[in-house]
């Protein structure tokens, strides 16, 4: 009897009926795919689109009554965020670069504004620590939502001398003191586990001995050279944009176009 058994192997060729459905197929799970990506970028554009800022009244500002250094006027900027119920008005985006210029950046919490500068704390060993040890300069940006209002500082930063950063550090709450006590910020972590049993031990220890040495935690203090003040109108008709520029002679203001 004639042998009818297919003696093709893996490699031959499929028969075209066959191989034609398979591309078909593949071709509209590819098609089906790309459709759902784009349904799914359109709803997320509409989502952005449909997103109002500024929904009420926001307070008033009178650039031309402003002081003539910018310190004044942002503590009063901020202590008015706090009454206007902004949340953690205090928290600010920290930008810095490393070495070969690239930015990065984080939020960070300001610890205070003096004379000198905008105060934050950090390891030194941490990666944005790293990078104010390469470049150190650095720009500040908060954003009080509710009363529409957004300050940027930009300048020089320096670090400040142990005692002055250990006396920062055990001003702060038992938290921050334990936060501290983990160090190791920005290395890779192996576990959630590892994080628990040592944020453990720090919280045990900050209680016990609220005097804790941390030798790599550092009082940064940025000396502003520009600090920006921005007010917004509900309506989009009139934004307001102050700007104060360090020069030899103290500080010079002037209104930009917003």
């Amino acid at each position: 009897m004639p042998d009818h058994t297919d003696h093709r192997t893996a490699g031959s060729t499929p028969e075209p009926g066959i191989e034609a459905a398979d591309t078909e197929a593949e071709a509209a799970d590819r098609t089906g795919a790309a459709g759902r990506a784009d349904v799914e970028a359109h709803a997320f554009r509409e989502v952005l689109r449909g997103l109002r800022v500024w929904p009420g009244e926001l307070p008033s500002f009178a650039p031309e009554q402003a002081p003539a250094e910018p310190l004044p006027l942002f503590r009063q900027w901020l202590r008015e965020a706090a009454e206007a119920g902004v949340p953690e008005p205090h928290t600010m985006s920290l930008a810095t670069a490393d070495a070969a210029g690239d930015p990065s950046v984080r939020i960070v919490m300001l610890h205070d504004a003096d004379e000198r500068g905008w105060h934050f704390g950090t390891h030194r060993d941490s990666r944005k620590g790293r990078e104010l040890a390469a470049r150190p300069r650095a720009a500040l940006a908060f954003y009080w939502a509710a009363v529409g209002r957004q300050v940027r500082v930009r300048g020089t930063v320096t670090a400040a001398g142990p005692e002055e950063s250990a006396a920062d550090l055990h001003h702060r709450s038992t938290g921050a003191l334990a936060a501290a006590l983990v160090g190791h910020q920005s290395e890779v972590l192996g576990s959630g586990a590892e994080l628990a049993r040592a944020a453990d031990a720090a919280w045990e220890r900050a209680r016990r001995e609220p005097d804790a040495p941390v030798p790599s935690w550092t009082l940064y203090v940025l000396r502003a050279e520009e600090v920006e003040f921005f007010q917004g109108d509900p309506h989009r008709r009139q934004h307001v944009r102050l700007t104060y520029r360090r020069t030899e002679g103290g500080w010079e203001r002037k209104l930009l176009w917003p």
